[in-house]
């Protein structure tokens, strides 16, 4: 419980980059050398002074038996970088999380998954190939990550579990929040059904609009490829697609109707390279 303080003390400080946080780890060890350091001591070991102000401002040192208190009674766990359930796959990313929340089963963090991406204002049609994609991919033992949004993050999610699958959500706010609220029965459900639901932000984190980009590089890095079923123009899912290309993940595209917005994003995949989609043995097939 000790040495849980100083790791959720170190998820909370505010802005430093995850390579930032590696570099700490690895020239001091633990994050209780990293406590015990003084601004100037950071400072002259290299790390920039900015930082070093907040590494050591006392407002994040503030309060964490609460938050022990909190996990312990919700069944929230940390995984750090060091440990044997922290995903393989997301370690060998560019900016690995050092410390994961997660509430859920952990041990399906290192089997094979599926990311399923898109729109939030998805049609109909959206709906129920989310759905049944995900439902497939499951019954073939490969389990779904998503984001918990509204749209097809949420059929994805929901299709997986018709298939008594497990499937991971990534979110991008604590874990003592569930956004979307409208999302609450499918927060518990997919704990229920064996799967979990993890986050690099530390409880009380609120879902600004500037996490969600930032989560996304964990949804691709945890997967094998990312399947986008519908994206807009300028649409957050294509965020996911960067990722999943900067880190060598194969991205599959659904076709859609030319005349849909929701359609405009997975098209020009297709047109980029993308792999087109019509049916499950695309999928199956490199996996």
């Amino acid at each position: 419980m000790e040495e849980l303080k100083y790791w959720v003390w170190l998820s909370r400080i505010e802005s430093i980059p995850p390579k930032t946080l590696l570099y700490l780890l690895d020239k001091y060890k633990n994050p209780r050398e990293i406590w015990n350091k003084t601004k100037e001591e950071l400072v002259l070991d290299g790390i920039k002074e900015i930082y070093a102000n907040r590494i050591t401002d006392k407002q994040y040192k503030e309060n964490l038996d609460k938050y022990l208190i909190y996990m312990k009674k919700n069944e929230i766990e940390v995984i750090t970088i060091y440990d044997k359930e922290y995903p393989d796959k997301l370690k060998v990313i560019y900016d690995p999380p050092v410390v994961l929340y997660i509430k859920g089963n952990k041990n399906i963090l290192n089997e094979k998954t599926m990311a399923i991406v898109g729109c939030r204002l998805c049609s109909k049609y959206g709906e129920n190939i989310a759905k049944k994609i995900a439902y497939n991919l499951s019954r073939n033992n490969i389990n779904i990550v998503s984001g918990l949004a509204k749209g097809i993050d949420t059929y994805s999610h929901i299709g997986c579990l018709k298939a008594n699958g497990k499937t991971i959500a990534v979110v991008g706010c604590g874990l003592d929040i569930v956004y979307p609220s409208e999302n609450t029965k499918l927060f518990g459900n997919i704990i229920n059904y064996g799967g979990a639901i993890i986050s690099e932000y530390p409880l009380g984190t609120k879902p600004m609009p500037y996490n969600f980009p930032r989560r996304n590089r964990i949804i691709s890095g945890l997967s094998e490829g990312v399947i986008v079923v519908e994206a807009r123009e300028k649409s957050g899912t294509l965020i996911t697609v960067d990722f999943a290309l900067e880190q060598g993940k194969n991205v599959y595209a659904i076709p859609g109707n030319i005349d849909s917005v929701n359609s405009y994003g997975t098209n020009e995949l297709i047109k980029q390279g993308a792999k087109i989609v019509t049916n499950m043995q695309d999928i199956l097939e490199d996996l």
